[in-house]
């Protein structure tokens, strides 16, 4: 075996060393390629995916639009439904104030009934 001293076995140590260093650097700039190539091609997927994503948010959103819209007809059409009523109420509230003007009318009959009664039968002469 030959001894350390030798020129020739420190070429040969510095060569393996180079060897590993060039190895080393060769094996870390292939991974770090290899590395950024999946971190773009997954780039690309999460963006389509969010792109795909968006444009399911926009179709529900077109959806709530127009289920928006025809709650809003319905709720002019309960508007409509509400001033209808309204009319008719007042309708009601008018019959109603004849009514009393009637019942009014019926009790002062009633009253003059019952002193016509009371005059004729003699009830008042007591």
């Amino acid at each position: 075996m030959p001894a350390l001293t030798e020129p020739q076995t420190w070429t040969m140590i510095g060569a393996v060393i180079a060897l590993m260093f060039g190895m080393l650097t060769i094996v870390s700039t292939l991974f770090i390629r290899i590395l950024r190539a999946e971190i773009s091609g997954l780039r690309g997927e999460v963006i389509g995916r969010f792109d795909a994503v968006d444009w399911k948010f926009e179709s529900v959103n077109s959806r709530f639009d127009s289920v928006n819209s025809r709650f809003d007809s319905v709720n002019s059409q309960f508007d409509s439904v509400n001033s209808r009523f309204d009319s008719v109420n007042s309708r009601f509230d008018s019959v109603n104030s004849r009514f009393d003007a009637i019942d009014s009318r019926i009790d002062g009959l009633d009253r003059d009934v019952r002193a016509l009664v009371k005059h004729t039968f003699g009830l008042d002469r007591g």
